[in-house]
C-alpha cells in the first residue's frame, strides 16, 4: 500500500485485524492506518513479517499492537480482543482475517485432524473473536470478515477450506441480521485469486507458477488491490447502508446469485 493516500475516513478509529502479518492482511492494516485508525494485528508466529507491518503502520503515526496468538482456542481469542482493548483504548472494527489452508487430491486425504484444524482456523475462530469483540462494539462499529471465491462455488482441490469459507458467509448473513438493531454492521470480502505468502506456503508447486491465471483477467490479485474494499466497509461515510453483503472481487469471473 506504499502508494495508497487516506483520507480520514477512519480518524479516531481502532481495527484489529487478524492475519495481519502478511498478504490481504498487512494491506488491510496499513490502509486502515492510513485512513486514520489505530491498529492491532494478531498472527500466529510469522514474527519478521509482522515485525514489518507494524513498522509500516508506526510510519503513518498511527499506533500499534503486535500480538501472537493462536486463535484456534477460545483463550485466545478473548485475549487479543482485551490486548487491544487494552492498549489501544476500544474496538471500533474488526477483520477476522485469518486462514489456513491444504491442498488435496481425493477426499480421503482430508484427515479428521485437518479438517478440524481448519475449522477452527478459519470459523470458530472468526465466531470467537467477534463475540469476545462485541462487548466492547457499539453502534456505527463494524465486522469484515474474509470469505473466498471457493465458498462461493467450491473447490475440489480445497473442499476443507472451501466448507469454511462457505459457514463464513452465512455467518456473515446471520450476524448481520442479529446486529442491525444494535447498529453493528457486519460485511463479508470474498477474494478471487489473490498472491499472499499462503500460496507458495501450501499450494502445490506445478500449481504456483499457474495461480490465478483461470481468472478472466488471467492472473491473480495484489493484496493492494484488495484492501480498498475493506476500507469501504469499514468506513460508516462509504458503507452506512451496507450489511449482510459478500463482496467478491474475482478478477473479472461472473458467478450466479
Amino acid at each position: 500500500m506504499a502508494d495508497y493516500v487516506g483520507r480520514g475516513l477512519l480518524e479516531g478509529k481502532v481495527a484489529l485485524v487478524t492475519g495481519g502479518d502478511s498478504g490481504i492482511g498487512r494491506a488491510v492494516a496499513i490502509a486502515f492506518a492510513k485512513e486514520g485508525a489505530d491498529v492491532a494485528i494478531a498472527y500466529l508466529e510469522e514474527h519478521d513479517d509482522a515485525e514489518h507491518t507494524e513498522r509500516r503502520i508506526r510510519e503513518t503515526g498511527r499506533r500499534c499492537l503486535r500480538t501472537s496468538a493462536d486463535l484456534t482456542g477460545l483463550a485466545e481469542c478473548e485475549r487479543v480482543v482485551a490486548d487491544t482493548v487494552k492498549t489501544l483504548g476500544g474496538l471500533n472494527i474488526l477483520v477476522n482475517n485469518q486462514a489456513t489452508q491444504r491442498e488435496v487430491q481425493d477426499p480421503e486425504e482430508i484427515s479428521d485432524e485437518q479438517w478440524l484444524r481448519t475449522f477452527d482456523t478459519n470459523v470458530h475462530s472468526f465466531f470467537r473473536v467477534t463475540k469476545a469483540a462485541l462487548r466492547h462494539m457499539s453502534a456505527g462499529d463494524t465486522v469484515i470478515n474474509t470469505g473466498s471465491v471457493n465458498g462461493l462455488r467450491g473447490n475440489k482441490a480445497l473442499i476443507d477450506y472451501s466448507a469454511t469459507k462457505g459457514a463464513v458467509h452465512s455467518l456473515t448473513h446471520s450476524l448481520a441480521q442479529a446486529l442491525v438493531d444494535r447498529g453493528i454492521r457486519v460485511n463479508c470480502v470474498a477474494p478471487g485469486p489473490v498472491w499472499t505468502p499462503l500460496i507458495p506456503a501450501t499450494l502445490d508447486p506445478d500449481h504456483v507458477g499457474s495461480f490465478g491465471g483461470n481468472t478472466p483477467m488471467g492472473r491473480p490479485a495484489d493484496p493492494d488491490e484488495i484492501a480498498p474494499s475493506y476500507v469501504f466497509f469499514a468506513s460508516d461515510r462509504l458503507s452506512s447502508y451496507y450489511s449482510g453483503e459478500v463482496l467478491a472481487p474475482v478478477g473479472g469471473e461472473t458467478l450466479p446469485g
